[in-house]
């Protein structure tokens, strides 16, 4: 899986473990190892702008998420075929914020953003309660199992 972080915030993040969490993310869902992801940290300007152009809302966000091939979750027996997966964009200075809120730590804020987009890609939603159940119990579950492989490392 080639995940491409680029940091253009002015923030310093852990990307190393932004790409193990992108890899892990993708392998749970079982998607084809061949398969690529963009992944850019913006500054509050820049995806204000990306807020703006293409959901047409004011302000900045903390993601976006810009899917490509649209590719969706595979299963065991049948991983998706490789492709496109899109990009992602996050705003840690929107992100630190909201971590202070939640009280965690900018990692845990981003690792939640992260895991948001990229399922996001794969064609979840949270449009209804019964699709923001799903998707947001799927996320806790990716994350609390790639928190217990982190602990193991």
């Amino acid at each position: 899986m080639t995940v491409e972080i680029n940091n253009e915030s002015g923030i310093p993040v852990e990307e190393e473990r932004l790409q193990r969490l992108a890899a892990f993310v993708l392998e749970s869902m079982h998607v084809h190892p061949d398969t690529e992801l963009g992944v850019v940290m913006a500054d509050e300007a820049a995806i204000e702008q990306l807020h703006v152009q293409w959901m047409n809302e004011p302000g900045p966000t903390d993601v976006l998420s810009f899917p490509m091939d649209e590719l969706r979750p595979g299963r065991v027996d049948a991983q998706t075929p490789a492709g496109l997966l899109g990009d992602i964009v996050i705003c840690p200075q929107v992100a630190e914020v909201q971590a202070e809120a939640a009280g965690h730590d900018l990692g845990q804020e981003m690792s939640v953003l992260l895991t948001h987009g990229m399922l996001h890609l794969l064609g979840f939603d949270h449009a209804t309660p019964e699709e923001e159940a799903e998707m947001f119990g799927l996320q806790r579950d990716l994350l609390l199992s790639f928190a217990m492989r982190e602990r193991s490392r």
